[in-house]
This record gives C-alpha cells, structure tokens and sequence, in this order.
C-alpha cells in the first residue's frame, strides 16, 4: 500500500480543522478561515512539487506561500483598531510581485526562497513586536481572551520567523548543493509549523466577537497632555467607567471588549486604558474581571444558584478564568467563598 506524502496528510488534518471552523462559524468566510484554507493549498502545493514536480506547481507554491504572512497580518489587525481599508492592498504587494518573479524564474532564476524569507521575518518580527504590547493594546479581543490571544499572536509571529528560517536554508541549499537536502526540509519544515500557526490564527478568529465594529480613530494628539490636565481627565474617565459598569451592567457582557467599552462611553480607548493603568495600576481586563467578581460575590451570598450559573450571570464565559480572578480578587474559590459566608453568618 503506497505511503501519502507528509505535506498531504498535514493537509487532510488543516482541512479538518476548516471543516469545524466553518460549521462553527455558520460557513462564514472571515481572514481566519481564509489563512488555514491558503495552509491547505500550500500543503498541497508543496505534497506536489516533491512528488510530481509539474510545471504549473512549481510556479503555484512560491505565490501562495507570500500570501500567508500578510494574510496572518490581516487575521492579527482585526485584534486592534479597524484596518485602513484603503490599505489592505499595500499587504498583497508582494505576492503580486512573487507572481511575476516566479513566471520569470525560467528566464532569470530570481532568488525566490530568498525574498520569501525576508517576507516571513517581516511580518513574523511585527506580529512578535505588536504581541509583546501590552494587554490593553488588543482593543476588539473579548477581555477574558486577551492573554490567550496574545499567546496566539507571539506564537504565529515566531512560527513565522521560523518559517523565515527554512526558506534560508533553501536558498543556501540549492545554492550550496544544488537542491539535493530541499525536499526533506521543506516537507519537515511544514509539517511542523503551518499546522501550529493555524492553530494559533484560529484562538485569534475565536477571541474577536462576531458583531464587532469598526473602532473610531483616535486623535493621538489628545495624548500629549500634562500631567496635572491627565490626572483630571483620568478622574473623569473612571467615573465615567464605574457609572457605565454598575447602572449598565457592561461586564455582564461575555464578549466585552474595550473598543466597546469606548464606544458606550464615547471616550478613546487609549485614553480608558491609560487611565485605568494610571489610577489603578492594572489593565481595563483586570478591572472588569473585578465588577464581575463582585457580582458572583453578591449572587453567592443572596441567591442559591450553582456556582456554574453564577460564573454566567456575572460575565465569565471559563470556569479555569473564573476561579483564577475570583481567588486574585477575593483570595479564595467561589465554593469555599460561599461555605465562609453560610459558616460566619
């Protein structure tokens, strides 16, 4: 019985991660989706090269491998503040120009693997970069996400890098030994990386809301302020805040973000976040988490719903995230919390 190729059976495996994705996500094509689905045809592509080696597919695999980082790119910006729409074209440059290069190759032997590796450190060395900021800076993921979603973006970015890495040693392979050692990289390579960045793309589709909108742009001189001028408006913000949380109830919501947050409230979500950081001294995910510890607080002390019930009504959507803010917040599990106040009273 013949063996199926490595980059194949990695493949089968993405395609059944996009068949879960897209009955999941009610067959809605959004960046995530789209990012797994160019992993597929790039397996395939690369299963083909190393086996039957056509013509059309040695031309087909250079194009398709430029397309993942920007569309990796893309799945990260809906984390931020919206896209510029006008500028999203800007990221599909160069696989426009990978296509000319790669029809050429004939003619003129461009260093293909060479310029596909400068594109996977870019935009690998941005994802990581964008990834170290900080929790706040991921404005339209879900505030129960956010560390797992940045996870995500470090992971994707270093996998990228990584895969920057291969394309090297491609490069000086073939020019090195004329190619003999390319095949065993390039399948191996793959094998290990594309299906940890679809991975890690598909927590970052997961952690933005499906309703999210776009954000407003902020004025970025509004933040070149005094001190004393910021103190004031800090001050402000937070009233403004605490008011929105205890009438409005925002943290109930399980998709809460912090652009929505600014939207209900009319105010930057820069300025929320640094005033938060400001006052506080924690990030906007830690104070909501506390509104929502001090709801579970009150439904355990005035109601007898299970703990689980609890965990919804106040706005967490995991039990792990749950008992991790309730015991930063109030030192103890929820269970042991309502065994305290039924033994003190």
């Amino acid at each position: 019985m013949p063996a199926i190729p490595l980059p194949f059976v990695v493949a089968l495996l993405l395609a059944a991660l996009l068949v879960r994705m897209l009955l999941d996500d009610g067959w809605r094509f959004r960046p995530v989706t789209i990012f797994v689905a160019a992993c597929i045809v790039l397996m395939v592509t690369v299963g083909l090269r190393w086996t039957v080696d056509f013509a059309w597919v040695r031309f087909l695999q250079p194009v398709v491998a430029s397309l993942l980082p920007p569309i990796a790119w893309l799945c990260f910006s809906g984390m931020r503040q919206a896209t510029s729409r006008g500028r999203i074209w800007l990221h599909f440059l160069s696989p426009v120009v990978m296509v000319v290069l790669s029809a050429m190759w004939r003619q003129w032997h461009p260093p293909l693997d060479l310029l596909i590796a400068i594109l996977y450190f870019g935009y690998g060395a941005a994802l990581i970069r964008n990834g170290c900021g900080g929790p706040d800076q991921l404005e339209n993921v879900r505030l129960s996400d956010v560390g797992r979603a940045r996870q995500a973006v470090l992971t994707a970015g270093g996998l990228l890098f990584f895969s920057g890495l291969v394309d090297l040693a491609i490069f000086a392979d073939f020019d090195i030994y004329r190619g003999t050692h390319a095949a065993s990289i390039v399948a191996v390579a793959n094998m290990l990386t594309l299906p940890a960045i679809a991975y890690a793309i598909a927590i970052i589709g997961r952690s933005v809301p499906e309703s999210r909108r776009e954000a407003s742009q902020e004025d970025e001189s509004s933040s070149r302020q005094t001190d004393n001028v910021a103190s004031q408006e800090d001050n402000a913000i937070m009233e403004k805040v605490d008011a929105a949380m205890k009438a409005r109830k925002l943290y109930r919501d399980p998709d809460l973000t912090l652009e929505r947050i600014a939207r209900r409230l009319g105010v930057p979500a820069r300025q929320i976040s640094a005033a938060i950081n400001r006052i506080h001294g924690r990030n906007v995910s830690q104070i909501v988490n506390e509104y929502r510890v001090s709801e579970a607080k009150r439904l355990l002390l005035k109601t007898d719903l299970p703990v689980t019930s609890v965990m919804f009504e106040s706005g967490f959507q995991t039990k792990s995230n749950f008992n991790r803010e309730f015991a930063r917040v109030a030192g103890t599990t929820p269970s042991r919390y309502r065994r305290s106040v039924v033994i003190d009273g």
